[in-house]
């Protein structure tokens, strides 16, 4: 319906265009001109609505929930034109996560980091580092290591002589 509108303003001039086809008969194609002021309104706003009055986008979870509506749960009053993003600006669609700032967002991941990091550093500080039961050996280990008299092999990047 728009670009019937739209071919309706604007003259149809003559053009030639060298086809075969175009040699039989002449072919006519729009040219285009500058759009009046309606034309743009209608471009940018289509209104293909009929001129249903369109209310500021507001989000209806942000009316106040105590008033005195029409209909309690949509928050409006009786007559009152609804968005035509009403599914998106409704109450039961998606809140906005606007009571957290970026900088308190930060404030809180970083106690959070330095509580980590704090209570490490705790345990790295009373945690033993040695195991609480040593492991003995009935007799040691002097005869499964060759014992007192054994000759002891060459360390690593000795040569032998």
């Amino acid at each position: 319906m728009l670009s019937r509108r739209i071919v309706a303003a604007r003259p149809l001039t003559r053009v030639v265009v060298p086809t075969a086809a175009a040699r039989l008969r002449p072919q006519f194609l729009q040219v285009r001109t500058a759009l009046t002021q309606a034309e743009d309104l209608e471009i940018t706003d289509p209104d293909m609505n009929g001129g249903y009055i369109n209310p500021p986008m507001e989000k209806r979870s942000k009316r106040d929930p105590y008033a005195d509506w029409w209909d309690k749960q949509d928050r409006r009053n009786y007559g009152e034109p609804c968005h035509e993003d009403h599914d998106i600006l409704g109450p039961l669609s998606l809140h906005d996560y606007d009571h957290f700032t970026p900088a308190w967002g930060a404030a809180l991941l970083g106690t959070f980091v330095a509580s980590v990091l704090g209570l490490c550093g705790v345990v790295s500080l009373i945690y033993p580092d040695k195991i609480s039961a040593p492991r003995t050996f009935e007799g040691g280990l002097e005869a499964e290591l060759g014992g007192p008299r054994a000759v002891r092999t060459r360390a690593h990047g000795e040569e032998l002589s």
